[in-house]
């Protein structure tokens, strides 16, 4: 199968016929062949790598050069799903020219497209993106990148003035280029109002069911993640259950002898244990 292109994705409105697009987060080799054998369309190589895989408290501790690297290990894998590099906190937040420079150094290791966050005024720095032949992704609403101005993670739009703002925001970034827009953290009815308001699609996560795809955070999805659960997590395995439990009866069975077995262990030949002089084990 060939890899899932911008252009393809852009056509791809549930309203047309269109199957929903499933996005989910990948970090590294192992994860991305997992996400993709399943079957996803998008792996995003998302800066949330800062809290579910490198233990910050928030997403604004990742570098270009973190995220490069990440974007990499998943590029590795050659999968067909398409690979989103996500530009961390002020990547693009520079010069224009810079901000080409830092979406380039994605896409050399290994991105599809690159995706930034906010709305209406980022719209110079997508269209200069987009100038260099390179596809970018938008995401409105809940924007990480943004929560000390938001004053936390909080639900975007639950005011009719701020909902048409996410709406025109939506509509600004499609025309400026967007293959694809992100909606984080808004109620439903604005998702709603949002997806049929462009023609692109929109991928949600935490806005409800009316958008063209959704997507989740891998540790999240197979439970790993344990110190926060947003309401709009659904946890399809307990997976650090699992890994805990088989890791407390590795340390069990070493501390009791029980591991290694002899029959997990490498042997000499009897010729050479009576060169040496030893008996057989």
């Amino acid at each position: 199968m060939d890899t899932l292109t911008a252009p393809a994705i852009r056509v791809r409105k549930v309203r047309d016929g269109a199957d929903p697009l499933v996005m989910v987060t990948a970090y590294d080799a192992p994860s991305a062949r997992v996400v993709n054998e399943a079957g996803a369309d998008l792996i995003l190589v998302g800066d949330s790598v800062a809290m579910v895989v490198l233990g910050y408290d928030d997403t604004l501790q990742v570098t270009v050069d973190d995220m490069a690297h990440h974007v990499a290990a998943v590029a590795r894998t050659r999968p067909d799903a398409h690979i989103v590099g996500d530009l961390p906190w002020m990547s693009y937040h520079v010069s224009a020219s810079r901000t080409v420079r830092n979406a380039a150094q994605l896409i050399r290791a290994g991105a599809h497209s690159v995706k930034l966050e906010g709305g209406r005024k980022r719209l110079p720095m997508i269209e200069r993106i987009c100038g260099a032949e390179i596809p970018v992704m938008g995401h409105i609403g809940l924007t990480p990148q943004s929560v000390h101005a938001m004053g936390g993670f909080k639900v975007q739009g639950r005011k009719a003035e701020a909902a048409r703002r996410l709406v025109q925001a939506a509509k600004s970034l499609a025309h400026a280029g967007c293959y694809a827009i992100v909606l984080e953290g808004v109620p439903v009815q604005v998702a709603e109002m949002v997806t049929e308001a462009i023609e692109v699609p929109t991928i949600g996560i935490g806005a409800g069911p009316h958008c063209d795809g959704q997507v989740l955070v891998y540790h999240d999805l197979l439970g790993f993640e344990q110190r926060l659960a947003p309401k709009f997590v659904r946890r399809y395995a307990d997976l650090h259950a699992a890994a805990t439990e088989a890791v407390r009866r590795f340390s069990d069975d070493v501390r009791s002898g029980a591991f290694p077995a002899l029959e997990e262990s490498y042997h000499l030949s009897e010729a050479e244990l009576a060169a040496l002089g030893v008996a057989g084990v």
